[in-house]
């Protein structure tokens, strides 16, 4: 009895020792940010309202908001007193690619969670959900369906958008000319020159771009969706410990309801959260 007590001991005593030191322990992301005093963060330049320069040319929008919950969570994880945050522009192009690269730590964006993306990255919990629809102007005369056959349509290629919107016109029987450009200002760009009579992207990106045009007036925003478009933050593959720490501050941000005077300042010209944004937040807000 007395050597069994003594060997309990010893047992407790060792849990005990060894305990915190494995709950220090740091690997990953996780590992890079505390030794840096750094996280890197890529963001879109023209992605309003997600993502997009300010005035002082410094980003700002729905996403930013939400990223900086997330460092900010990360930061208090990590016991730091400082954390520093280097913002990196990203593309369409090589969003996926900079966070893969390990350029970026994370991405903060409007980028939709796909299982062919999913092959190179990892994707946080939802952080919107939205569909492709059409931006037109009031002179093109576009309104539904219907009005698209031979109509030249803005899109930027590599997207989500790009093969949602022409697998739908295939099973629509509609026939239209594509128009490759950069990006969404430039889709922008080319509907106000006349290049394209529609531009196809997410409609809370098409919103955006129009309200913050020089003539919002003069844009409409087509009457249907194409596309399914879940978005989330990009992380890197088999980092299993700072995709936690995201998911725990978004989920925590969510379950509080403080998510929702964000999506009011830059959504809340259009009304409440949809029933499928108060869907996705709810479902979205998983328990600790």
């Amino acid at each position: 009895m007395k050597y069994l007590k003594i060997m309990i001991g010893s047992v407790l005593v060792a849990l005990v020792c060894t305990g915190p030191a494995l709950g220090d322990e740091l690997t990953g992301t996780l590992k890079k940010v505390k030794s840096s005093g750094t996280l890197t963060i890529g963001y879109r330049e023209s992605s309003p309202p997600f993502s997009f320069n300010g005035p002082d040319k410094r980003p700002i929008g729905y996403s930013i908001d939400l990223c900086l919950r997330v460092a900010s969570a990360i930061q208090k994880q990590l016991g730091m007193d400082d954390l520093k945050l280097n913002w990196v522009p990203v593309t369409i192009e090589n969003r996926i690619q900079m966070v893969a690269d390990g350029k970026a730590d994370i991405e903060c964006g409007s980028t939709t969670n796909t299982l062919s993306r999913e092959e190179k990255v990892d994707f946080s919990l939802m952080t919107f959900v939205d569909g492709g629809s059409l931006l037109t102007t009031t002179s093109t005369n576009i309104k539904g369906l219907e009005d698209l056959s031979g109509k030249r349509i803005a899109i930027v290629p590599g997207s989500t958008t790009e093969k949602s919107l022409a697998d739908f016109l295939k099973k629509q029987f509609v026939s239209v000319k594509m128009v490759k450009v950069k990006d969404h200002s430039n889709g922008l760009a080319a509907l106000e020159k006349g290049d394209a009579d529609a531009y196809a992207t997410d409609r809370g990106i098409l919103i955006g771009l129009a309200i913050t045009s020089k003539d919002p007036k003069r844009f409409v925003l087509a009457n249907f969706v194409f596309s399914y478009e879940p978005y989330g933050f990009i992380v890197r593959r088999n980092d299993p410990d700072f995709r936690l720490a995201v998911n725990r501050a978004l989920a925590a941000l969510y379950r509080s309801g403080d998510v929702i005077p964000i999506y009011d300042h830059w959504f809340g010209a259009f009304g409440k959260p949809s029933p499928e944004i108060q869907a996705m937040y709810l479902l979205n807000g998983l328990p600790e």
